[in-house]
């Protein structure tokens, strides 16, 4: 069963470790291996973790004890993940009073950004 994760803006290594079940050496291990895994230090030189980072860490721990994955499957995975969050989502509103605003927007978003490259030649309908 999942531990309750307290809805914090930082969470101290020790904290992440008891959320996770990842001893704290092992999250400092990971932080050297996967770039994507990069808290930020306090000033007294803690590392503070973020909900996201706090996220990763249960992925690559998914990866690397369930699905048994290598340290480097498990990094190529997270790339692909990364890669795919990059992808523009089909909406499928093509038709009907959404699809029509959406035009809209988009042809003056092309003419704003005509004008910022310089050419001043095309206007907004």
């Amino acid at each position: 069963m999942k531990a309750e994760i307290p809805d914090k803006l930082f969470y101290k290594i020790g904290e992440v470790s008891a959320l996770t079940g990842v001893q704290p050496y092992v999250l400092r291990y990971w932080e050297s291996e996967f770039k994507l895994l990069r808290p930020k230090k306090n000033r007294a030189g803690q590392r503070v973790y973020r909900r996201q980072d706090l996220d990763l860490v249960m992925r690559i721990k998914q990866l690397l004890y369930e699905e048994r994955l290598t340290l480097e499957g498990a990094k190529k995975r997270l790339r692909h993940d990364v890669k795919g969050r990059g992808q523009q989502l089909e909406l499928d509103i093509q038709e009907g009073p959404w699809g029509d605003l959406l035009r809209r927007v988009r042809t003056r978003l092309e003419g704003m950004r005509q004008i910022l490259k310089g050419d001043r030649t095309r206007h907004f309908p």
